[in-house]
């Protein structure tokens, strides 16, 4: 569904788009051309220009094998970034798995919580979300980037992604906060081979029966990268999965994402569009 209404986000018929400003110098995806503020401050600017309805701001690297940032850093990293962008009029997320980052970006101007690990990573982060109100979008996680790789284990991964993820679900309701504020992300990537990811988005229908909009996060990850391989089995680099992504968007806004989490924005968000316009056409 697309008409989902999510507290602090605005709600425009169609999937959203969420675009991302990485505050770190060691993405996967633009290691570290954002890292100073004002750099940071205007990509995002250029994001919403270019078709972003929310920015994303992080200032930790959850990319596989990344070491976290101690507290002080991520906090000095993103809320300057947020508080600029807030006067601004942009509706911004922040990516944080801790408590302490949320409650300042919120205090800065964040209207969503984009927690990587679902509460698990910081058990005072639900309470921080019941408090503030804003949207918070509970990840499926198994753990952090030095050891998630090794936890991709699975029988039937649709099934326990929307098991595990119904418990995080009960576990932060038990806490406080709201069933409107929840937006459900798979954690493409996260603790997931490539064959799990590609199941995982050919069963989003399943996942949709938990009841809450979803947030597909399928931009410049290994995946594609590895589906795209050249002949000698090099994958693609990253930032040349860009048409890739394109193609995940359109499928998944066609079947009804909340939103998706991308890089280059301006054809994802003409992509949402043209689902928006075939759906409409159905209706």
């Amino acid at each position: 569904m697309t008409t989902w209404k999510v507290p602090g986000v605005p709600g425009l018929g169609r999937c959203l788009v969420m675009g991302v400003v990485n505050v770190t110098p060691d993405s996967f995806s633009d290691g570290g051309r954002w890292f100073d503020p004002k750099a940071a401050v205007r990509h995002g600017l250029e994001l919403v220009e270019q078709g972003a309805d929310i920015v994303d701001v992080g200032g930790e690297s959850t990319r596989p094998g990344a070491a976290r940032v101690p507290l002080d850093e991520e906090l000095a990293r993103v809320e300057p970034v947020i508080r600029q962008l807030s006067r601004e009029g942009v509706a911004v997320s922040v990516d944080t798995m801790r408590a302490e980052v949320a409650r300042a970006a919120v205090d800065a101007g964040a209207v969503l919580v984009n927690d990587v690990s679902g509460g698990l990573a910081d058990p005072e982060m639900p309470r921080v979300v019941a408090a503030t109100g804003v949207a918070y979008v509970v990840m499926h996680w198994r753990g952090h980037s030095h050891a998630m790789d090794r936890r991709a284990v699975y029988d039937d991964v649709v099934a326990e992604v929307r098991e595990e993820l119904a418990k995080r679900v009960a576990s932060v309701l038990a806490e406080g906060v709201a069933e409107e504020q929840i937006v459900l992300d798979p954690g493409l990537g996260f603790s997931k081979n490539a064959e799990h990811n590609w199941a995982v988005l050919a069963g989003l229908d399943r996942l949709a029966e938990l009841g809450h909009p979803l947030l597909i996060g399928a931009s410049r990850k290994r995946f594609l990268g590895r589906l795209l391989a050249g002949p000698d089995g090099t994958p693609r680099p990253f930032d040349h999965s860009d048409d890739a992504t394109l193609a995940v968007t359109a499928i998944v806004a066609r079947e009804g994402a909340w939103c998706v989490r991308v890089h280059n924005v301006r054809p994802n968000a003409d992509a949402v569009r043209v689902a928006a316009a075939v759906q409409g056409a159905r209706s």
